[in-house]
C-alpha cells in the first residue's frame, strides 16, 4: 500500500524499533519477512513511502511489544500514556510471576 499522508506510523515504528534496540533488518526478519527484503521494506515503512497492511502492523507491534494503537497514535502525549500503561502493566505481571 503506497502512502504519502501524514500518518504517525513511520515515526512511531522507528521510535519503538530503536527503543527495542533492533535494526530494520532484525525487526523485519523477526516479523516474518524474507531476510533479503526485510531491511528495504522496513526502511520504506519508516520513511512513509509504503504502509504495511494491518496484519503486518499487528505483527510489528507484537515483536516491538507495543500496542498496535501506539503505532497509529497521532498525539505525542497519548502515545506516551500508552507506553506508560504498557510498562505499568508489565511490571504488575512480573510481580505476580515472582510472587507465585
Amino acid at each position: 500500500m503506497k502512502t504519502n499522508n501524514e500518518s504517525p506510523f513511520p515515526k512511531r515504528l522507528k521510535e519503538a524499533r530503536k527503543q527495542k534496540g533492533l535494526t530494520q533488518k532484525q525487526l523485519g526478519v523477526l516479523t516474518g519477512m524474507d531476510e533479503f527484503s526485510a531491511s528495504a521494506r522496513m526502511n520504506q515503512y519508516e520513511k512513509g513511502v509504503h504502509a504495511p497492511d494491518f496484519k503486518t502492523a499487528k505483527a510489528l507491534a507484537s515483536v516491538l511489544e507495543v500496542p498496535t494503537a501506539f503505532l497509529f497514535c497521532e498525539e505525542e502525549e497519548l502515545a506516551n500514556l500508552i507506553i506508560k500503561y504498557v510498562n505499568r502493566d508489565n511490571k504488575i505481571k512480573n510481580k505476580r510471576q515472582v510472587c507465585s
